[in-house]
């Protein structure tokens, strides 16, 4: 998979085993010196990790979404967003400075507030906590790696902005190539349990079974640092995650992405803005984001992060999910 430019932060190395003398500013420099000395066919993956975001793709305000913000968002004038900041690059993590939020996901909720005419507040949630946040008000929209299923669209209103596509990650040249089950017969597969993924390798386990194939072994983490240690060291030979986190494991790190597959296979899963269940401000969101496809600031923002392949080709309101 070939990566555009962007701006890097943690080496794999130091995502894996930071340690506290060792500074984000530290790793930054590093990851830059070890980019300048590299091969000059590819320019390496760089994110930028300082609060102030100076390369973050802004858009105008669309006066046809803003139309459509409800009364309560627009009075108040602040757009107050759930963002996991504990998480992995690039989707959301904290800055240098400990405290702010970036990633791609604050990226895309920037562009939806600036095309709303809105303040962009970013509040830095948990995963478990995001739901109940959503409910009672405290936050009016979540941008977190939210997939849209059929149990959540009882509860919110979704507006996607990308594929929810999982990606293997391996040595490199393991000469793995994974795109179905046939690909995985007879590894060793390291997953989380309970996710997508996990339902997803069970699957085509089952299938190998029925053909009469070796199925792959599964090996379960908590901690995907701990999988990419298994991958180096040879106690794994592959890992299946979150693809934005394994573009940016492949572009720091002695690793690299051999296949991929939609989370929600054999059907198609979106990861969308979440907002609460009839109160309109999805239809706001998905007008603003539209907004962002047709001046090209949504692709800009995505290849600045390395998600171009995540991209979908317009933003839909509740899209109809396999039950």
């Amino acid at each position: 998979m070939k990566l555009p430019h962007l701006v890097s932060a943690l080496p794999v190395a130091a995502v894996l085993l930071l340690t506290a003398c060792t500074s984000s500013a530290e790793i930054e420099a590093e990851a830059r010196s070890d980019a300048a000395g590299g091969s000059s066919a590819e320019t390496a993956l760089v994110v930028d990790t300082s609060p102030e975001q100076a390369d973050r793709i802004r858009t105008e305000e669309d006066p046809d979404a803003a139309a459509l913000v409800p009364a309560d968002i627009a009075e108040d004038g602040v757009l107050r967003v759930g963002v996991n900041g504990a998480g992995d690059p690039p989707l959301g993590f904290l800055a240098d400075d400990n405290s702010t939020v970036v990633g791609s996901e604050v990226d895309i909720a920037q562009l939806v507030a600036d095309g709303l005419g809105l303040e962009l507040e970013i509040v830095n949630t948990t995963w478990e906590a995001w739901p109940l946040g959503v409910q009672s008000g405290d936050l009016e929209a979540v941008f977190s790696n939210v997939g849209v299923n059929a149990e959540r669209l009882q509860l919110f209103d979704f507006a996607t902005y990308r594929q929810g596509i999982m990606a293997f990650i391996a040595a490199p040249d393991s000469g793995l190539d994974i795109t179905d089950a046939a690909g995985i017969s007879g590894l060793r597969v390291g997953v989380g349990s309970g996710t997508n993924q996990e339902r997803i390798l069970l699957d085509w386990n089952a299938e190998l079974e029925a053909a009469g194939e070796e199925p792959a072994t599964l090996d379960y983490y908590v901690s995907a640092a701990d999988a990419l240690l298994a991958i180096q060291s040879g106690r794994l030979d592959t890992y299946i995650g979150p693809n934005p986190n394994a573009v940016y494991q492949e572009s720091v790190g002695d690793l690299e992405i051999v296949g991929s597959v939609n989370a929600g296979w054999p059907n198609t899963t979106y990861v969308a803005a979440t907002v609460l269940k009839g109160n309109g401000l999805a239809e706001a969101v998905e007008a603003s984001l539209q907004h962002a496809f047709d001046d090209g600031t949504y692709t800009e923002t995505l290849e600045r992060w390395g998600l171009s392949d995540e991209a979908v080709e317009a933003p839909e309101v509740n899209p109809t999910v396999a039950s």
